[in-house]
């Protein structure tokens, strides 16, 4: 089988930047690619980095060529600062991001929303994830993995009080999570990008959703931790 090509975006957040760890040591992709609007710093034999303006990704197209295309990318509304900010990284980005990788060919698209997205809620973050969703779904992509992740754990560059006492609070009522609420734990960044390298490389036709716990489990099932940066 010959090598396949991956892109990432949002390859500088928490699952992104587990996920182009794993992408690089894996034989299954001779070339990693990653859109991004500041360098990672890494170097690798493997890696091509393209650094450039999401306000005019059209103007980028060429560059969105992959077998594979991982979109990681995402913020909150308290970070973006306005519900319209929010809605251009959030929506207008993977959206885009998207229809040009279905146009060149693309099969195979994976994307993080988040645990609860619904077009029809009530709560704004979960509205426009599911917005999303249906969005990219009406591209018929001959794979769609829809990866819903709960409260995400792990060491990000900067601090969000909420986030981390959310954390708190999540990691001392874990073992309570049982059964149905199994979906609710928070999760390991790294353990989504494990389960988002292993589901994408099946290459499941058709539209696919992963709730949580499902992702937890493949990451349990494969014992893998992600490789230290070169």
């Amino acid at each position: 089988m010959e090598a396949k090509i991956a892109l990432i975006v949002g390859a500088t957040g928490l699952v992104g930047s587990a996920l182009v760890q794993l992408l690089l040591e894996d034989t299954y992709y001779k070339n990693v690619v990653i859109l991004s609007r500041k360098s990672l710093g890494l170097t690798h034999h493997k890696l091509t980095e393209h650094l450039i303006n999401f306000e005019a990704l059209e103007e980028h197209r060429d560059l969105i060529q992959a077998d594979d295309v991982y979109c990681c990318i995402g913020t909150t509304i308290k970070k973006a600062k306005t519900r319209q900010k929010f809605y251009q990284v959030d929506y207008v980005y993977p959206t885009e991001l998207a229809r040009l990788a279905r146009f060149n060919g693309t099969c195979h698209f994976s994307i993080i929303t988040a645990m609860g997205a619904n077009a029809q809620s009530s709560i704004y973050y979960n509205q426009v994830k599911g917005e999303v969703e249906e969005t990219i779904t009406k591209l018929q992509f001959k794979s769609l993995n829809i990866f819903r992740p709960s409260l995400l754990l792990g060491d990000r560059d900067e601090f969000r009080l909420g986030e981390e006492i959310g954390k708190v609070i999540a990691k001392g009522l874990g073992f309570a999570m049982i059964g149905g609420l199994k979906k609710y734990k928070a999760i390991e960044a790294e353990a989504v990008a494990v389960a988002m390298q292993v589901l994408t490389k099946r290459s499941a036709e058709g539209v696919n959703v992963y709730e949580s716990d499902q992702l937890q489990a493949i990451y349990e099932e494969q014992g893998t931790s992600v490789p230290k940066a070169h």
